[in-house]
């Protein structure tokens, strides 16, 4: 039997985001023009059951009242994939890794490029933390959602934005 797929909009202070859920289970968040979204006709129906608790949690974590996501996940990519963005749950808010930090971490010394392929397929941002990862000089590279949000989430993050200075 083929998995329910569907899909909710909700507002946020990055543009709307796309949340879509397989069998009830969160398994993506899109921003608008994110490179690497897949098509629309991908997003199953819209419903916004499933999507109670997670649009709760985004609204506390942009509301600057939460710092830790809790939900339930289901991540689809290559299991190589999936243990990048476990790691990327590991890095607490306000820190960042960088990707040569974050293959270390793995035990796969030398795969940050890996790691920076994989960390740019994440399909769940925010929630996934692939904000939180930066160059090995410190400085800000690719970001699906465009390196203004990036900035603008890493600030917010360190305490440097008011949450209604993101809107």
């Amino acid at each position: 039997m083929a998995p329910t797929v569907r899909h909710t909009v909700v507002d946020s202070p990055y543009e709307p985001l796309t949340l879509v859920a397989v069998d009830g289970v969160l398994s993506r968040v899109h921003m608008t023009g994110q490179r690497h979204r897949p098509p629309e006709e991908s997003f199953g129906e819209p419903d916004p059951r499933p999507f109670g608790e997670a649009i709760r949690q985004l609204d506390a974590y942009f509301a600057g009242e939460l710092t830790a996501f809790d939900l339930p996940l289901h991540l689809i990519g290559t299991p190589f994939q999936k243990r990048v963005w476990e790691q990327l749950l590991r890095i607490p808010y306000g820190e960042t890794r960088t990707y040569g930090e974050l293959a270390e971490e793995l035990g796969s010394p030398g795969s940050s490029r890996a790691v920076g392929l994989a960390n740019g397929k994440n399909p769940v941002s925010i929630i996934v933390p692939c904000h939180r990862v930066i160059g090995a000089g410190g400085g800000l590279t690719g970001y699906g959602g465009g390196l203004d949000r990036k900035q603008r989430l890493l600030a917010f993050e360190s305490g440097a934005a008011e949450p209604d200075a993101l809107f």
